[in-house]
């Protein structure tokens, strides 16, 4: 089963080999119309129905609440609090209208997820990076949200490296690399840019990094122990009374980092702690076990998936402080 609903994409083929592809520096118009993006998110009360004498019911508000359902279909989304606050799918593009046409920015996939449950944009920035000259890494943002309660709308710098599509979001700052806006709080998209900084800063820092990454060298005993570090999750209550170790997620990475992987045997990653960090992001974004390749994707981005990269980032972060 796909989760994508819709997409539209510039260049070569995203993921899963779905999607309406554009010719580059389309108008957000025809971005709308391609990723299915090209409705509103409307909104009504709840009602429900009472019984009453002889099967005739009675019909009731529940103000607290309100349903949000498409504008085309019909079709309905969730059901939220009154004072939820929605970000419509045009927001969602219009956030790169700026960027695109004045800032060098190009918006190179966005999408329905969910049947219209979660929606995103991903543009290339700009800058790019070939660590020791081979192994290109070039830089991204991602706006994403949902109005099914599951996530607060979400600006982050995402890395891509080319040879792989692995993606690790660039989280340097206080922030974590992302700027949330919960939706009890209006989303107000010239705030959010001055607080990403739509800035070289982050990029270079994080390219400093990758480069700090690729120069530091590990021995297998390093690389054995960054991976039981990385995939050993804590004990969660009286059934799992100690740590519990992945064994075969940490075969796999292994694996991958020992040659398999996509990119393992350039000089960047091979045998080094910038290999270790792929081998883990081409883990979660390719291989790990998931109902679909969506499912997969949407971990990756914003769950559990998401939450693996980072913590072997930290742990990446440590070999080379």
């Amino acid at each position: 089963m796909h989760l994508v609903k819709t997409m539209a994409y510039v260049g070569e083929t995203p993921w899963h080999g779905l999607g309406n592809q554009l010719a580059p520096k389309q108008s957000l118009e025809a971005w709308a119309r391609a990723a299915g993006m090209d409705w509103s998110i409307e909104e009504a009360e709840v009602r429900f129905v009472a019984p009453g004498n002889r099967d005739l019911g009675s019909i009731h508000a529940f103000p607290e609440q309100k349903v949000l359902y498409r504008s085309d279909t019909k079709a309905p989304l969730s059901v939220v609090s009154a004072r939820y606050q929605v970000v419509q799918p045009q927001e969602i593009l219009e956030f790169y209208r700026d960027l695109t046409e004045v800032g060098g920015f190009q918006l190179e996939t966005a999408g329905v997820l969910k049947d219209g449950k979660k929606l995103w944009a991903l543009a290339r920035t700009g800058q790019s990076i070939a660590l020791k000259g081979k192994d290109q890494v070039n830089g991204y943002l991602l706006l994403a949200t949902a109005c099914d309660g599951t996530l607060a709308t979400t600006a982050q710098f995402t890395s891509v490296r080319v040879v792989c599509n692995n993606t690790l979001q660039i989280a340097l700052s206080d922030s974590g690399g992302a700027i949330k806006v919960p939706h009890r709080l209006q989303f107000d998209a010239t705030a959010v840019k001055r607080q990403l900084g739509i800035a070289i800063s982050s990029w270079d820092g994080f390219m400093a990094r990758m480069k700090a990454l690729a120069d530091r060298k590990v021995s297998d005993s390093v690389a054995e122990s960054f991976f039981r570090r990385v995939l050993t999750y804590p004990a969660t209550g009286p059934n799992m009374p100690v740590p519990n170790s992945n064994d075969s997620a940490i075969k796999a990475v292994q694996a991958l980092y020992a040659g398999r992987g996509m990119g393992a045997t350039l000089p960047s990653a091979s045998g080094t702690a910038w290999g270790l960090l792929n081998s883990v992001t081409e883990f979660v974004d390719h291989q790990r076990r998931a109902r679909s390749d969506d499912h997969r994707r949407d971990a990756a981005w914003f769950g559990a998936g998401a939450a693996l990269k980072q913590r072997a980032w930290d742990e990446t972060m440590k070999l080379i402080a």
